[in-house]
């Protein structure tokens, strides 16, 4: 299936007395739930947590269902239906470009000459990552020259 751009889905919002907070969940992306202490903040988390949930599947590979029409929504009372956008494409960017911890392992006496040399492990890694898969990048936000990583 492929991927969209924008989703579109009803959540279902509702006053939580126990917690005293907003909670919100999606009828049709089971396992998708998130809290706001108000509205504004519920509704800022509630596309957070489906642009995190939709990237998911799209990343395993998941169908992602149709979205349910609100008037066909069985909702309990005191729920209430709100729709919920998530544009994707900013999301999926900083979804790739989140750093990811690896562990590497190297004599220590090569690891004292690079601690004294004050090399960066990471962005060593990162150039030798790139070479090796011949790919070039430009770094973003580099104000000097367009310098090529």
């Amino acid at each position: 299936m492929p991927m969209k751009d924008r989703y579109i889905y009803p959540a279902a919002f509702f006053w939580d007395e126990d917690t005293a907070q907003y909670g919100v969940y999606w009828p049709d992306l089971p396992g998708c739930v998130t809290v706001g202490a108000d509205q504004a903040e519920a509704l800022r988390m509630a596309k957070d947590a489906m642009a995190l949930h939709l990237w998911g599947m799209e990343d395993d590979g998941d169908d992602i269902p149709a979205p349910t029409e609100i008037k066909g929504l069985d909702l309990q009372e005191g729920h209430i239906a709100v729709l919920v956008e998530a544009f994707m494409p900013p999301f999926r960017e900083r979804m790739n470009n989140k750093a990811v911890t690896k562990a590497v392992t190297v004599p220590r006496w090569l690891d004292l000459e690079a601690k004294e040399a004050r090399l960066n492990y990471s962005q060593i890694l990162q150039d030798g990552l790139m070479e090796r898969l011949g790919i070039r990048r430009k770094a973003p936000n580099r104000r000097k020259k367009n310098i090529a990583v």
